[in-house]
Formats: C-alpha cells, structure tokens, sequence
C-alpha cells in the first residue's frame, strides 16, 4: 500500500462517512459511476435559500472515493451553491494540474494531494463533488419550474 496515497487520515475519513442513506423527499438525486474504476456515489440533496439544507449519500467507491464523499458530507450542510463549485473546481486542479488544494469549507480535501500521481483515481475523488454539483443545478431547476409553472 502507498503510504503517501492511503495515509490514516484518508482511511480514517473513509470509514466514517457521515450521512448515508436516503432523503425522504430530496429535491435532486444523483448517481455518478466511474468509467475507470466502477466507483460509484448516490446523493440526495436538498437546497434552501442557495445553501445546502440536507443530504444524503450512497457509497461505492475504493478509500480514496470514500474519503472524499466523507470530506463532501462533513462540510456540506450550510454550504453555499458556490463554495461546492469552487471546491468542486479546485479539486479537480489540485488533481490534474497540481493546482492548490481547495480552501475554505472543504480544505480537508488537501489529504487528497497524494492521489495527484494517480490519474485512475481522480475520477473515483471527484464523483461526491461532481454529483453534488449536478444535485445542485437539479435542484435550481425543479425550483425554477415550481416558481414560473
């Protein structure tokens, strides 16, 4: 095992993601599958106001997956439309173009820097955060349509 790459703080947060499960009544749900790996995340999210109000998330992925949904869950509620696309977009760099890890509300995601190397990984770390995202502009338009229809 690569140290560097499944460090304790990366096991830790992948085995103890917080809100699993379903949502009752979410105004979007998400399922994001890895081409590369066949990891796979399901949210449920519900927005208020442009903040994330509620969530909940179904895990499938190898620990580096898992840590990342762990990261996305812990921080999510209260968060901002913005910070999860700015985070979102963040990761991505840190990731692909050894861009800064993200700041702010999802700064824990800099455990992740160690997967940089590893290019069949990042599809598996982003899935939480590319699923929130889509979840997020779901949720936009089933509010939208409810308003004008």
């Amino acid at each position: 095992m690569n140290d560097a790459l499944y460090s304790n703080a990366v096991l830790q947060l992948a085995a103890d993601i917080p809100h699993l499960g379903a949502l009752a009544h979410p105004q979007a749900s998400v399922r994001k599958v890895s081409r590369l790996c066949g990891s796979e995340v399901e949210i449920d999210l519900s927005v208020d106001n442009g903040r994330i109000s509620d969530l909940a998330l179904r895990v499938k992925a190898c620990a580096l997956g898992q840590a990342s949904a762990s990261i996305f869950a812990r921080h999510a509620i209260g968060a901002s439309e913005d910070e999860v696309f700015a985070a979102r977009d963040a990761l991505r760099d840190m990731l692909k173009t050894g861009g800064q890890a993200p700041h702010g509300r999802f700064d824990e995601l800099a455990v992740l820097e160690g997967a940089r190397d590893y290019a069949a990984r990042h599809q598996s770390i982003l899935l939480a955060f590319n699923a929130a995202v889509e979840a997020i502009e779901t949720a936009r338009e089933t509010s939208t349509t409810r308003l004008t229809g």
